[in-house]
């Protein structure tokens, strides 16, 4: 039984054996500047992480084979960059993957930051979340993100005077506006300038500065942006201006219900309240401008205080598309460009391609 039982596993683990084989197997050489394979595990890894990014279970042998030859295509404009000399240092490349997770998590944070906060909110490793999010480990994916980098950067330098010529006409940016008017609603808005004086385990000190702040501003001994210029030197309190909008969600984001929010957009311009105790401060503010709901025209600011017009903001939405169209367009003429026999060697085709793909 023991001799049974030992076969058993030796067997199970030559399988193991024969599975890693299969996947280290290469399926293309890309060798535009250097010689380097795609294997059957790097597509795998590359299915893997389109499956979290799309939510689908699978995706279909042609499908696989579409994501294939977007791998070749990222290879040859690599290799065809670095040929060119464009390349990014890891400094580079790590400013840029915290500059993307500050975008999601609205701070800037260092790594060793972030794989703090990743294990006090998840219980996981930065290694292990990042996985978890785009299916491939954290240096993995940072070598994506620096091929990407490298790629983009090729591109613009290639096609960046055709690139900066691109623009929508003054009649596509009219015509936006006429099909999308709705969209372009301003709703009642206040402009209210907010004290915060943390309490810093000292809620007696907090109180007593926030009174202070309180009553010269009362008195006009101080103006909001008299205390805007002060609290650069003075950080025992933080003050700014904040636009608040008559929407449930504005009411949400301030921890008041909306019945709170009506009562406080009734208040004139010019109010200031009293000071108000949360578990981390003591705050007070002031009414700084209203503004009431209209539907916005061309030549209105996007939002109070703002210099952006809505004819230059949706200009700016229309180039943004325009180019990333030009881009993807460039991407496809320059890789067709690169994809010869000279440059790239397919090691798997047809049938035998075909049968790798399966079943996975």
């Amino acid at each position: 039984m023991k001799r049974f039982l030992i076969s058993g596993i030796l067997f199970f683990y030559s399988v193991l054996i024969v599975c890693a084989q299969a996947d280290l197997q290469p399926l293309v050489n890309v060798k535009l500047n250097k010689t380097e394979s795609i294997t059957l595990k790097q597509l795998k890894s590359r299915v893997e992480s389109y499956k979290l990014q799309t939510g689908r279970a699978s995706f279909t042998v042609n499908e696989k084979k579409q994501i294939l030859d977007g791998m070749i295509n990222e290879k040859l404009v690599v290799q065809a960059a670095e040929k060119a000399g464009i390349t990014f240092t890891d400094t580079q490349v790590n400013e840029y993957f915290l500059a993307t997770m500050a975008q999601q998590l609205g701070q800037q944070l260092t790594e060793a930051q972030l794989s703090q906060l990743v294990k006090e909110q998840t219980g996981m490793s930065l290694d292990d979340y990042i996985r978890m999010q785009v299916g491939m480990n954290l240096s993995e994916y940072k070598s994506y993100l620096k091929n990407q980098l490298i790629a983009q950067q090729y591109i613009l330098s290639l096609k960046q005077t055709e690139l900066a010529a691109v623009a929508p006409t003054d009649a596509e940016i009219r015509s936006f506006y006429e099909l999308n008017k709705s969209s372009f609603v301003q709703n009642d808005i206040l402009k209210l300038f907010l004290v915060i004086v943390p309490l810093n385990g000292d809620e007696k000190a907090a109180r007593k500065k926030a009174t202070e702040l309180l009553d010269d501003l009362k008195t006009g001994n101080t103006t909001p942006d008299k205390l805007k210029v002060l609290q650069s030197s003075d950080t025992s309190f933080q003050a700014g201006d904040l636009f608040v909008s008559k929407t449930e969600q504005a009411a949400l984001q301030l921890g008041i219900n909306y019945q709170e929010l009506i009562k406080l957009f009734s208040n004139n311009t010019g109010f200031i309240s009293e000071l108000t105790a949360t578990d981390s401060d003591i705050q007070f503010y002031q009414i700084r401008d209203k503004y009431d709901a209209k539907i916005l025209t061309l030549s209105d600011v996007v939002q109070p205080d703002s210099t952006i017009t809505v004819y230059e903001y949706i200009k700016q939405g229309l180039t943004a598309q325009k180019q990333s169209q030009y881009v993807a367009d460039a991407v496809e003429e320059i890789t067709a460009d690169l994809r010869t026999d000279a440059n790239y060697q397919m090691l798997k085709s047809g049938s035998a391609l075909d049968k790798l793909l399966e079943n996975w």
